[in-house]
């Protein structure tokens, strides 16, 4: 397949340009020649030196990633950018890099995925921002116990480090708020939906008192953890292509 043809399927697939104006990454192609050929993509949730030389390593033609390396534009190539942009040239890598719109996707994107892990039927989107949404709102008609909840989300790649849990919420949870990544910045919106918990990445100083006020779970399962499935999902979709495909795992526990 010809690199920019993997790049447009995905843009395409992923409504790349719906967020052009919104989200301060760049999405999309961030780093490739005109025409290349495409046989072995490699997945990572970084793009990082680390995550540059294990897809070379691997044979890759192509990274995908969800935290690329162009945050607004890149004005200077020097320091980490220069040794990054090094990696993957002295390597023929190209990257690509999907950011809010792998966060906003109602079915490859980071909250869709979560919830399918959490056994949580989607509601509704949640987390306005900007054109769309950045999470999901789920339920089940098995409620979660907090520990329960706590527990499902400890099997996620975060390095071996623990769930953290403001245990301000209800003794079952049945409605909850996913928003991976660095997700508290929506608790009023979570108060607002009346929601049992929210579940995330990572979390702020003002989200205890916060969830205290509002009487709601918030569960930080890591920012790594929670954004590992968005790249997983276009793994998946990308070897129903026909390509060669690499998953490329660096939790970083954080």
């Amino acid at each position: 397949m010809d690199l920019p043809d993997f790049a447009g399927r995905l843009d395409d697939e992923l409504d790349v340009g719906m967020w052009a104006s919104a989200d301060y990454a760049v999405n999309g192609l961030q780093v490739g020649p005109e025409t290349a050929e495409v046989e072995h993509a490699a997945f990572a949730v970084d793009g990082v030196v680390a995550t540059f030389e294990d897809a070379a390593d691997a044979g890759a033609d192509v990274l995908v990633v969800h935290h690329g390396i162009s945050w607004g534009g890149i004005d200077r190539i020097t320091g980490k950018e220069f040794d990054r942009v090094r990696t993957l040239l002295d390597n023929d890598l190209a990257l690509y890099a999907v950011h809010g719109p792998l966060d906003a996707h109602p079915e490859y994107g980071n909250a869709a995925q979560l919830c399918e892990f959490l056994d949580l039927s989607v509601e509704e989107p949640f987390g306005r921002d900007g054109p769309g949404h950045v999470g999901q709102r789920g339920r089940t008609d098995d409620p979660y116990t907090p520990t329960e909840l706590r527990e499902k989300l400890a099997e996620l790649e975060n390095g071996g480090e623990p769930v953290q849990h403001l245990d301000f919420g209800p003794d079952e949870i049945s409605d909850v708020a996913v928003l991976t990544g660095s997700g508290v910045d929506w608790l009023d919106e979570a108060r607002e939906k009346g929601v049992d918990a929210l579940v995330t990445g990572e979390g702020k100083q003002p989200a205890y008192h916060e969830a205290r006020e509002a009487g709601i779970h918030v569960f930080l399962a890591g920012h790594y953890a929670t954004e590992t499935f968005g790249v997983r999902a276009l793994q998946d979709l990308v070897e129903e292509w026909g390509l060669e495909t690499t998953y490329l795992s660096h939790p970083t526990g954080l």
